[in-house]
C-alpha cells in the first residue's frame, strides 16, 4: 500500500467512476458564461470582510471554507454509491471540533425536521462530490499524458496527494496559508498517513510572490505541469486573479495543463439570495458561523477565467456544474435549481507557450 492510513486499506474502497465528457468548445464559451449564475456574492450589498495580508488558520475565515468543503466529501464517502472516496476528508473535519464534526455526519442530524434544508444540503453535498470527481479525472488524464508535477493552488484540506493514484515519481506541491498546510499535514500525520506521491508544500499566500517560493521548493518550469485552481478565484481580488494566470501561463512549459472551477454573479434573484441566507442559517445551529459572502471579492468586472486562458493560448473545454451532475447521475432537483452552486468546471491545454 503506498499511500492511505495504517488502518485503512485503500483497496477497501472503490474507484472513483469514470466517464467521457462531452467538452465545450472554446468558441461556446460566451454563450455558456453569458447565462451563469452563482449563488456566493451579491455585488450590490454584500460587503467583503476581506483586508490586503489577512491570514488564517483551518478554522477561522476563508480557512473554514476548506473545513465545509471537507465535510460535503466526508458526508459522500460515507454514503452507499459514492462518487468519490476521501478517507481522509472526516479525520480532517472531525479534528477542528464537535460542530464541525457534526457538519460531516452522513445522518445530517444536525438539520433536524427541516425536510427541504436536508433535501438542500444534500445536493449542496452532491456538487462537492461532483466538482472533486471532475478534478481528480483531470489529474488523471495529465498523469496519463505523461506529467509528473502538480500543483494544487490554495489546496486547503485538499487530501488527493494521498488518496489518488500518482504515477512513480510524481511530485505534488500544495499552496497554501503555513497554518492550513500545518494542521492538514499535522493530523494526517500523527494517524499515520502516508502520501501517494512526493508532497511538497509551500507555505505561500497567493496573492505574494508565490512563484518564487514554488520554485524554491524545486519546481521545474521547464517540465509540464497540472495546476488546479479549485473553488479558488471568488477568494482572490480581480487584479490578483489576473496575476496568478499571468504567472501560470509563464511557468507553464508546453503540454501543461490547468482545472479552474469559474463562478459568476447574480444579485437579483431574491430566490437564491433566500436560499443564501437559509444555508447560513443552518450551519449557525452547529455554533459555526461562516458566511461565504463575507470572505469574497465581489468584483464585477472580474475576467471571466476562461475566456482569458483561451485569450492567452490554452485550450479551453467548459461544461456547467449543472450538466455534470446530471451525466453523472446527480441531477439537480427541479424545486432546487436556484438553491444549488452555479459555476463552470473548465479544464485546458497549453500547446505552445505564451511569453
Amino acid at each position: 500500500m503506498r499511500g492511505g492510513l495504517r488502518q485503512m486499506s485503500r483497496a477497501a474502497f472503490p474507484a472513483v467512476r469514470t466517464a467521457v465528457m462531452s467538452p465545450t468548445p472554446a468558441h461556446s464559451l460566451p454563450k455558456l458564461f453569458g447565462s451563469m449564475a452563482h449563488d456566493m456574492t451579491d455585488v450590490e450589498d454584500v460587503q467583503s470582510v476581506r483586508t490586503d495580508g489577512d491570514t488564517w488558520a483551518i478554522t477561522e475565515s476563508v480557512g473554514a471554507t476548506a473545513l465545509g468543503v471537507a465535510a460535503s466529501r466526508a458526508v459522500e464517502t460515507a454514503s452507499p454509491d459514492p462518487l468519490i472516496r476521501d478517507e481522509f476528508a472526516y479525520l480532517l473535519v472531525s479534528s477542528a471540533g464537535l460542530a464541525w464534526a457534526r457538519l460531516a455526519s452522513p445522518d445530517m442530524d444536525w438539520i433536524g425536521d427541516d425536510e427541504h434544508g436536508r433535501r438542500a444540503h444534500r445536493v449542496g453535498c452532491d456538487y462537492q462530490a461532483v466538482r472533486t470527481h471532475f478534478f481528480d479525472e483531470f489529474f488523471s488524464a495529465a498523469t496519463q499524458s505523461g506529467i509528473r508535477q502538480a500543483v494544487i493552488l490554495a489546496a486547503g484540506l485538499d487530501s488527493r496527494a494521498y488518496r489518488l493514484d500518482w504515477p512513480p515519481h510524481t511530485i505534488v506541491y500544495e499552496i497554501d496559508q503555513p497554518k492550513v498546510l500545518e494542521y492538514k499535514a499535522g493530523i494526517l500525520g500523527s494517524h499515520g498517513a502516508v502520501p501517494t506521491a512526493t508532497r511538497r508544500p509551500v507555505a505561500v499566500d497567493l496573492r505574494d510572490d508565490w512563484p518564487t517560493a514554488l520554485i524554491a521548493a524545486g519546481f521545474n518550469r521547464t517540465r509540464p505541469t497540472a495546476w488546479l485552481a479549485e473553488g479558488l478565484l471568488p477568494y482572490l481580488p480581480a487584479d490578483a486573479q489576473d496575476r496568478l494566470f499571468e504567472r501560470l501561463t509563464a511557468l507553464s512549459a508546453p503540454g501543461s495543463r490547468v482545472a479552474v472551477e469559474v463562478f459568476g454573479f447574480d444579485g437579483s434573484n431574491e430566490r437564491r439570495r433566500a436560499a443564501r441566507r437559509a444555508r447560513w442559517a443552518r450551519m449557525r445551529r452547529l455554533g459555526l458561523d461562516v458566511n461565504v459572502e463575507k470572505l469574497t471579492y465581489p468584483d464585477a468586472n472580474r475576467a471571466d477565467a476562461a475566456q482569458w486562458l483561451t485569450d492567452h493560448g490554452w485550450q479551453v473545454h467548459a461544461v456547467s456544474n449543472a450538466d455534470e451532475m446530471a451525466r453523472l447521475g446527480r441531477p439537480i432537483p427541479a424545486d432546487l435549481v436556484e438553491e444549488t452552486v452555479a459555476s463552470t468546471l473548465v479544464r485546458a491545454r497549453l500547446d505552445r507557450p505564451d511569453r
